[in-house]
């Protein structure tokens, strides 16, 4: 599992029918420190997440693992909107 940033939206009018109804939303991965890596990242959008939210993503076969992604042709989801980071007893990040 990744955590990221939620930096902006994806809207594709014309796709396969396997993804109607998706949205899809651009992730910019980040470590726990909650730097920004290099990596960015198109995810299906299980959970309702929006612009600005930090939220857990998953890539690869676990991404069809949700009930909104079962068996459709997608490699990235988001699978939960982080509200707190705690590290050592240290709070990194508070929704």
């Amino acid at each position: 599992m990744n955590m990221g940033l939620v930096v902006g939206t994806v809207v594709a009018t014309r796709k396969e029918e396997e993804l109607t109804g998706l949205k899809f939303l651009l992730v910019r991965a980040m470590d726990l420190e909650g730097k920004p890596t290099n990596t960015q990242v198109i995810a299906a959008d299980a959970v309702g997440a929006g612009v600005g939210e930090v939220v857990l993503w998953c890539a690869g076969s676990s991404a069809r693992q949700t009930k909104v992604t079962k068996d459709r042709p997608v490699d990235a989801t988001i699978m939960a909107i982080v509200d707190t980071v705690e590290i050592n007893g240290q709070t990194k990040y508070q929704k």
